[in-house]
């Protein structure tokens, strides 16, 4: 299974003439990979597609949006993880990505929940200036259209709750997680990019206190949904 999982396209060609698609990539950890709340370390059950947020999206979006989720869990904005491993550290991902899947009209951000882990000591000023360096990073690519920018969605997670299989890795999470929005409301503020804060579309899911249950999942892709929809971005010029 990998962690780069592009939408089936919707209008398939039978020939005539079509829509030209504008293209989303998903840039997100365990929520945006679908991962169910997990009731024992180990446990990778995973929503069925059309349930994740990704996907719901899309459906809210139409036929003419392809969309990309890269939702690889316990990635994080900008640490390595000493126990997990380097590579779990999303910027060192991000350059290759943005690469792979260009051109790409916009980015949608939604990183955060990892940083929060008790191992890394991270304010939530911190964590909402690592995922401005993300977002500087996109705005200086030429992966976007035309060998520009991509636009870019800072998306501010649902915050964690403190119990269940994560209770330890996350100790002390949960008050720096209600903060980590009006942090990084603030550098998407600076940056002049687009923001979100779904605490207030969705709440995690009790079992585990991080993962998004389906009923989450549809509420943040219907609410992205209508946030991407009025930003309206041009579709590219017909070759």
């Amino acid at each position: 299974m990998t962690s780069s999982e592009a939408l089936p396209d919707l209008c398939e060609d039978d020939g005539s003439t079509r829509m030209p698609v504008r293209t989303v990539l998903c840039f997100g950890d365990s929520n945006t990979h679908g991962t169910r709340a997990m009731r024992f370390m180990g446990d990778r059950r995973r929503l069925p597609k059309n349930e994740r947020w990704p996907w719901v999206m899309a459906a809210a979006l139409g036929a003419d949006w392809e969309v990309i989720a890269e939702g690889h869990p316990g990635r994080t904005a900008v640490f390595d993880d000493p126990i997990e491993g380097v590579h779990k550290n999303g910027l060192r991902s991000l350059h290759a990505l943005l690469e792979s899947h260009r051109p790409i009209d916009l980015v949608v951000v939604m990183l955060g929940t990892n940083d929060l882990k008790a191992r890394f000591g991270a304010s939530a000023n911190d964590i909402a200036s690592g995922l401005g360096r993300l977002a500087r990073e996109i705005c200086r690519c030429d992966s976007g259209p035309e060998d520009g920018a991509p636009q870019v969605i800072l998306a501010a997670p649902v915050p964690v709750q403190e119990v269940g299989t994560f209770e330890q890795d996350f100790a002390g999470a949960s008050g720096k997680s209600r903060d980590l929005a009006t942090h990084l409301e603030q550098r998407a503020r600076d940056l002049n990019v687009g923001f979100v804060d779904l605490s207030k579309v969705a709440q995690v899911d009790l079992v585990d206190g991080i993962h998004l249950d389906a009923a989450g999942h549809a509420a943040i892709g219907k609410a992205l949904g209508e946030v991407i929809k009025a930003m309206q971005i041009r579709p590219p010029a017909v070759s």
